[in-house]
């Protein structure tokens, strides 16, 4: 069974918006996609340190 998904608002800085939407092109991902995948990665990296 998928996790469900949940939309929400946040508020970037517009130099980062434009850097992770050039980063998500390369990547051949949404920006959705990738920011989902990288936060991903940050959590599990998070839990690694402790």
């Amino acid at each position: 069974m998928k996790p469900l998904k949940e939309k929400i608002s946040i508020t970037i800085d517009s130099d980062l918006l434009k850097e992770l939407k050039r980063e998500a092109e390369q990547d051949d991902r949404s920006l959705s996609q990738y920011i989902n995948l990288i936060l991903r990665k940050y959590i599990k990296a998070q839990k690694e340190e402790q």
